[in-house]
């Protein structure tokens, strides 16, 4: 679907609302609301303790860092989490804190390895998922709207909507009830929930979906109604208890469900839903010059100005560094950019636009919207850009720029890892203690 972005009484209202109903839910305010910059990053940072972080992660309401979104976009990377960090309190290669990152960076290792140039990861990794049946190629309106009638996963619905962001066990309950109860492929899932994230990373997310599915491990993940109401938000426990629903059954039971039977559908009876917000495919200056806070800054014309005999680089979504805007010199210029055919095959929902282009408009000198093929850039001196995979983004970039790679923490192996374990191993295989990775 297509929409354009309001700014009337009434959605202000709702979203408000949204907002209030997520507090009531037990979510912690820094995982509702997400300031974009550099500089938002290192407040984040600043406030990480690793030894809570350790205790606390898993569950709704504990000590996550909320970093993802950040993350994704490049306006920090995980070797500057790491470092920071570890300035004032020492990290090992046995922290959680540096095994979760090292997660992200397997997972970017798969992409960089998988076939097609990295869309392989849109596939079956491993095999096939464990029932033998159809499984639907849409996502049911009961699970989009939030009115399945089992509270953990229209609640993790709501939460989507209202803050762009799920906790890491929400995503996995909601991917397994939708892929093993409601027998609806990973794929559909996994589309649908990367639109509406704001830290929407495609291989840390359709990967996942895999990992869930059993197309990227060795068995389904599978959740039930005591696993919800151990990690469900302390002081708002009652509103997570899904008993007497599909999951308040045995693991044994719902391995059964995942490999044996059809959807379940939803629990009987009448549920409240909310609305989902809409997902943008035409990307246009006329959609995206509201969210800019600088106006004017926006071109769709085919040439830049300004840039004869310059070093121009070029800023897409994923690599929004501050260090882009670094020593400002007359000899450079710094281009975001942003290729309309990508996001019309991978929308985003408004809060991500709201959460990207001010960030982009900071550490750039002007913003290009538009089918790359078509940007001119004759006269620039030197064409660089950071490599990214985004199907649409990485030939189009190709094209236009000498390509350099993204920073990262841990070693990218040359051979391709099938499971994070191995990954890791070979990882910290040459490195004598953690502290010489930084």
């Amino acid at each position: 679907m297509s929409a354009t972005s309001t700014t009337s009484a009434t959605s202000t209202s709702a979203a408000t609302s949204a907002t209030a109903s997520v507090a009531s839910l037990g979510i912690p305010p820094r995982l509702q609301h997400f300031l974009p910059g550099h500089a938002a990053a290192l407040k984040r940072i600043d406030a990480i303790n690793p030894a809570q972080y350790a205790r606390s992660r898993n569950a709704l309401d504990g000590a996550v860092t909320g970093l993802s979104p950040y993350l994704t976009h490049g306006m920090v990377g995980t070797a500057d989490v790491a470092r920071a960090i570890h300035q004032r309190s020492p990290l090992s290669f046995d922290d959680k804190l540096v095994f979760e990152l090292g997660w992200r960076e397997f997972f970017h290792h798969v992409w960089s390895r998988a076939p097609l140039g990295g869309d392989g990861i849109l596939n079956n990794m491993h095999g096939e998922p464990p029932w033998r049946g159809h499984y639907k190629d849409t996502l049911p309106l009961d699970i989009r709207e939030g009115r399945t009638g089992v509270p953990v996963i229209d609640n993790a619905v709501r939460v989507l909507y209202a803050t762009g962001y799920l906790h890491n066990h929400m995503r996995m309950w909601l991917a397994s009830y939708t892929v093993h109860v409601r027998k609806v492929h990973w794929r559909a899932g996994a589309d649908w929930l990367y639109s509406h994230l704001l830290d929407g990373d495609l291989p840390s997310n359709h990967l996942s979906w895999q990992w869930v599915a059993a197309t990227f491990s060795s068995k389904p993940y599978l959740f039930n109604a005591e696993n919800v109401r151990k990690y469900a938000p302390v002081a708002a426990r009652a509103a997570w208890d899904s008993a007497g629903t599909v999951i308040d059954t045995s693991y044994e039971a719902l391995d059964v469900l995942a490999r044996e039977k059809g959807d379940a559908g939803p629990e009987r009876g009448q549920h409240d839903g909310v609305a989902e917000p809409a997902l943008h495919h035409h990307v246009n200056d006329t959609f995206l010059r509201p969210f800019m806070p600088v106006a004017g800054v926006l071109h769709t014309c085919g040439a830049i100005d300004n840039i004869t005999n310059k070093a121009v680089e070029l800023i897409h979504p994923w690599a929004l560094s501050a260090g882009a805007a670094d020593a400002p010199s007359p000899q450079r210029f710094r281009l975001g950019v942003l290729h309309a055919p990508a996001h019309g095959a991978w929308p985003w929902s408004a809060r991500r636009w709201q959460f990207v282009l001010p960030a982009m408009a900071a550490v750039t000198d002007a913003v290009w919207v538009g089918d790359l093929a078509a940007l001119n850039l004759s006269g620039a001196a030197s064409v660089t850009a950071q490599a990214c995979l985004f199907p649409g983004y990485r030939q189009a970039l190709a094209a236009q720029a000498s390509l350099h790679t993204e920073p990262r923490l841990l070693a990218n192996p040359a051979m391709a890892c099938r499971s994070f374990s191995k990954f890791y191993e070979r990882a910290r295989r040459d490195v004598a203690q953690f502290s010489d990775l930084l």
